[in-house]
Formats: C-alpha cells, sequence, structure tokens
C-alpha cells in the first residue's frame, strides 16, 4: 500500500526546470527512483561501514518518514530540491545515546561524495549547511516524536485519533532495509491500518462530512452564487475521494497527492469521469448531474464492505427542495450503530484529526507536541 507525507517545503525551491544533478559530465541523467537509490545505497556503502563499526550491536535501517520517494510518488521534478541518498539508521535508546554522536562522525567521514551520479550531502532547507542524510536517532524516540506516544504497547483511541493520515502513512511507507532491532517491523504493522471500531467511526463521520453540503451545490447556485456552488462542489468532490481512499483501507495523502493516491483504487476508473465532470461543470444542475451518480457509486462501495445492513444507494430530492442528495447520513447513523466500543460510539460524529482541522502547522509529521497542546486548548488570559 502506498502512502506518503512530505513536509511543507519552504525557501528551497530553485525556479530552475532541472537540478544540477540531473546532468552527468553533460548528459541527461535518467531518473532513479529515490527507494531505489536508498537501498542501493544502504546495500553497497552503508551497510559495510556500520556492521564494522557497531560489531554486533543491533541495529535497524529504513527509508521512511516525509517524501514523495517514501511513497513511490517521485519523479525527475523531485531532484531539484533536498535530493541524494537518504535512510534512517535506527538504535536502541541506550545505544543511541551512548554511539549515535560517534557513528554520525564516522559516516561523515566515510562515504563518498557522490553515489550514482547523486549528490551524498545536500542542504535541507536550502540556506542550511550541506551534510549527509544517514539519520542516525532513536527507533523509539523517532516514532514517539511522530505520535505522541510509544507504539510499543499499542496506540490508544486519543493517539489513532490525533495522528493524522497523512502521519501513518508516513511511518508505514517507504521500505525497511534491515530490522536487526525486531521492533520496526511490529511498529509499522500495528499502524497499518486503524483498529476496525476506529475505522467505522472514521468512516462514519466522512460520510458526516458529504451530507453536510450535499444541498448546497444546489443552494448556492440556485441565489446566483455560481463561484460558492463551484467551491462547495470541489468540497464535495475531495470528500469523496477521501471517503474512497478511506473504504479501501488506505490512509489518504496531503493534497498534492491525493489525486494520485485516488488513482490507483480500483473505484477511480469508474468514478473520475463524474469526479472531473462536476469539478468542470458550468452551473449547480450540471455538477449535480455529475455529483448525484459519483454519490451513488459510493454508497455502493459501502455497501460492498458488509460493515453494515444494505443501504439503499439512490438520491432523492433534499426535503421539499430541487436538490438532489444521497442523505449520506443514513450512512453515518448505520456505521456508529455497528461500533461495540461505546466510548467510540458517544462520540460526536467529528472524526480524526484531520477530518476537521486543515492546517499544515498541525497535520505534519514531527507537530505531534503542537498537535497536544492544540486540543488541550490554548493558555488565553482573562
Amino acid at each position: 500500500m502506498i502512502k506518503n507525507r512530505r513536509r511543507p517545503l519552504r525557501g528551497i525551491f530553485t525556479g530552475r526546470s532541472l537540478c544540477p544533478h540531473a546532468r552527468v559530465a553533460g548528459v541527461e541523467r535518467s531518473f532513479l527512483p529515490g527507494l531505489e537509490l536508498a537501498g542501493l545505497f544502504y546495500a553497497e556503502i552503508v551497510a559495510p561501514i556500520v556492521e564494522k563499526a557497531l560489531a554486533g550491536v543491533p541495529y535497524s535501517a529504513a527509508l521512511i518518514g516525509w517524501g514523495s520517494e517514501v511513497q513511490g510518488f517521485d519523479t525527475q521534478r523531485s531532484t531539484d530540491h533536498a535530493w541524494g541518498p537518504r535512510m534512517q539508521l535506527f538504535l536502541g535508546s541506550e545505544d543511541s545515546a551512548a554511539r549515535a554522536r560517534e557513528l554520525d562522525a564516522l559516516l561523515d567521514r566515510e562515504l563518498p561524495r557522490e553515489f550514482r551520479g547523486y549528490p551524498v550531502r545536500f542542504a535541507f532547507p536550502s540556506d542550511a549547511l550541506a551534510r549527509h542524510w544517514v539519520h542516525v536517532t532513536d527507533l523509539p524516540a523517532f516514532f514517539t516524536e511522530h505520535l505522541g506516544v510509544d507504539p510499543a504497547a499499542g496506540l490508544p483511541l486519543t493517539a489513532w485519533l490525533t495522528v493524522p493520515a497523512q502521519v501513518l502513512r508516513e511511518l508505514t511507507g517507504g521500505v525497511v532495509f534491515h530490522d536487526g532491532l525486531g521492533l520496526l517491523e511490529p511498529y509499522r504493522r500495528h499502524l497499518t491500518w486503524y483498529p476496525d471500531d476506529v475505522w467505522r467511526y472514521v468512516l462514519a463521520c466522512q460520510w458526516m462530512r458529504l451530507s453536510q453540503e450535499e444541498p448546497f451545490v444546489g443552494r448556492c447556485g440556485e441565489v446566483g452564487d455560481d463561484l460558492g456552488s463551484a467551491v462547495v462542489a470541489a468540497r464535495q468532490v475531495r470528500d469523496l475521494m477521501r471517503l474512497c481512499l478511506l473504504m479501501d483501507r488506505v490512509y489518504p495523502p496531503y493534497s498534492k497527492w491525493l489525486g494520485t493516491a485516488f488513482a490507483a483504487l480500483p473505484s477511480a476508473g469508474v468514478l473520475t469521469p463524474h469526479l472531473a465532470g462536476a469539478l468542470s461543470a458550468r452551473g449547480w444542475q450540471e455538477r449535480e448531474q455529475h455529483l448525484s451518480p459519483a454519490y451513488q457509486i459510493a454508497a455502493e462501495l459501502h455497501n460492498d464492505l458488509g460493515l453494515t445492513e444494505a443501504l439503499d444507494v439512490t438520491v432523492r430530492y433534499f426535503h421539499d427542495r430541487p436538490f438532489l442528495v444521497l442523505d449520506a447520513y443514513r450512512f453515518t447513523d448505520a456505521l456508529v450503530s455497528t461500533i461495540s466500543d461505546p466510548a467510540i460510539r458517544a462520540l460526536p460524529p467529528v472524526g480524526a484529526i484531520d477530518q476537521y482541522v486543515d492546517s499544515t502547522d498541525l497535520t505534519g509529521g514531527t507537530y505531534a507536541e503542537v498537535r497536544r497542546r492544540y486540543i488541550a486548548g490554548p493558555p488565553l488570559g482573562g
């Protein structure tokens, strides 16, 4: 399963169509995907250095976390900033405290300047000093930094609902080259997908998002607000895409890669013409003509999951108004009724954090502490 999260880029786009490392001896080089590059770098360069230096001390190595290459979404364009062979080198907490600084210095001395034509040391962000990107770090601390808790004992409900889907993509994406610690793969397996009751709750809340704005495409258009109608339609399209990813057990990525991840779904072929039609439509009636079958297809996908009793998938008028809707709240109600955990069943239909927060500064990979403070409430004075 493909998953993702790249940190927002601040001040590092060069404006050039080809990065300075995209040519070797004046000849344009064929693109080598980042995961493949990292795998070769580990096997040929990093592993021999590390295994000799650690002399039996267990470690794990992977490329996970931020970056389009972690998700397999990288292209030649990705090489125009922060690009080269990179990975995480994980140690246990005690070994990290005792050896990380020394091992980092050793790697800096022994790693080559380039590998397969790519620089081994590069700056990120662009105003920082160039360094190698074999990041030596404490494994439990790395996951705790992203999740807010150590996943060794399993994530509590609060973590499942406050860790953005994008972060879960980061931690379960990419590839593990070696897991001598025996912890990295279990961590990742635990995070592969939501527990069943949490999944049902998140799905229910996604249906509620659709329900809350279904009639507004027509209502905005009826009063002459075609721009507002188009904005609502675009929001519905985005939420339908996220819903389909969630139904297919794929963590939805952030906006840059949402369409790419959606396009890989089995349902994308039949849904994409309707979603694209709703976005390109020139009036609310035309938008409705595309959204109505899209709602019905999503409803059929829900029924195929067998999570609830089969529900009617036909659209109907919104009360006595001439706007066709699915009444998507019916799917919310049906899903909530199947949740076995009373604490989850009693939650308001708001959802996980990225279903009600649309802020990069809250949903970024290493912002767990920011999320904790946000949820706790700001310390406002009188």
